[in-house]
């Protein structure tokens, strides 16, 4: 669900074991272990939850949770939607899942979540391939044409209907022309036709578009506007700035930053009179290295390293700088999308998070409830 093609370069440990059954798969990878991070997140336990009420104007929060991570490692009372990643297109519009044990934890995710009152959504693409290299080739190529088109998006709505789950997210990443935008628009389209009549929800994770240094906007990433009319959430991927202009981890997930995607994207659904809540401020739950050659280091990992850590942006471990979002940083980030009426948070990815008080998603949530903004 991010990265940038020459952070593929970097050292990324990329989990791809089990078979290839068609609807099986592997993502933007993360070190299994609680020490490092690859772009993508870790979270669990501790059943401490947030009270999910219904409320006239309710918010979310959503956690992207890798395939890979033990299901029972990641507290689903604290979400109200986990957002299982990656489903991976295969340019003909069939879909994989990374073996037996990605659809194993699937079901035990969708087990488990229905008991919390938690939404399960599938995500299809992300930076990594299960055949290897970027998913963008294969996705471009899969939503190309009519007859390819259509295919993955029956075969993903059959997926979700044979595993229960509550609907797809879009994780193109990302389209680069105009005609990508064309495909991509006519995608969401005939998926949208798909599971709409059964009730299903459909969302889309989205390129910042705005350079962390710079503010201004990224063209290299284009998209159709018109296509997030169908849309019931446009999670912003407000993170991995360090790659703008030269290597910065400082750059990785500012509150500037944050603020200007927010302007961004509200200036453009205003003019498009699309809700302000469809829109979802991303946050990291991990730690970026300034040696851009060493590995990234879980959020989980640097708050066991020192509880202090919990109250600052940045820490020295090993003789290495980490630069990460703390409590205080996560909470402005969540006071100011609730400000700017924002439908709620998104967390790459729940995997990564603490297991006890010092939990992002905890505070997140709370933060949420705090500001008299109760979940669904």
């Amino acid at each position: 669900m991010k990265k940038r093609s020459f952070f593929i370069a970097a050292a990324i440990l990329v989990l791809i074991g089990g078979s290839m059954a068609v609807y099986d798969r592997v993502h933007d990878s993360v070190n299994t272990s609680t020490d490092t991070v690859v772009p993508k997140s870790q979270k669990g336990a501790g059943k401490k939850s947030v009270p999910k009420t219904k409320s006239a104007n309710p918010k979310i929060l959503a956690g992207y949770v890798q395939d890979f991570r033990d299901p029972e490692k990641i507290n689903m009372a604290y979400y109200t939607h986990i957002i299982f990643s990656f489903a991976h297109p295969t340019a003909d519009g069939d879909v994989l899942l990374n073996g037996d044990r990605a659809l194993e934890h699937l079901r035990k995710i969708v087990s488990e979540a229905n008991q919390q009152g938690t939404k399960v959504i599938l995500a299809v693409g992300g930076w990594y391939h299960i055949h290897g290299g970027e998913s963008y080739p294969y996705f471009k190529k899969a939503i190309s044409s009519p007859g390819s088109r259509k295919r993955l998006a029956s075969e993903l709505t059959m997926l979700v209907r044979k595993e229960k789950l509550d609907g797809i997210d879009i994780d193109f990443e990302h389209p680069r022309t105009k005609e990508d935008a064309a495909h991509l628009a006519a995608f969401v389209r005939d998926l949208s036709v798909m599971l709409r009549p059964a009730g299903k929800e459909l969302s889309i994770a989205v390129n910042a578009k705005i350079n962390s240094i710079s503010g201004m906007e990224n063209d290299s990433v284009v998209f159709e506007p018109g296509m997030f009319e169908y849309f019931e959430r446009v999670h912003l991927m407000a993170y991995d700035g360090q790659w703008d202009g030269g290597y910065n981890a400082a750059n990785l997930s500012t509150i500037s930053y944050s603020q200007n995607i927010i302007n961004y994207w509200t200036r453009l659904f205003d003019r498009h009179g699309y809700s302000r809540e469809k829109l979802i401020l991303g946050v990291p739950l991990y730690g970026q290295p300034e040696d851009p050659g060493a590995k990234q280091v879980s959020y989980e990992a640097l708050m066991k390293n020192n509880p202090g850590n919990i109250v600052k942006d940045s820490v020295t471990l090993n003789g290495m700088t980490y630069h990460y979002n703390g409590h205080s940083t996560l909470k402005k980030k969540t006071t100011l999308a609730i400000d700017q009426q924002l439908g709620g948070m998104m967390i790459w990815e729940a995997g990564l998070d603490a297991k006890d008080h010092s939990s992002a998603a905890n505070v997140i949530g709370q933060t949420l409830v705090n500001q008299n903004y109760v979940f669904r």
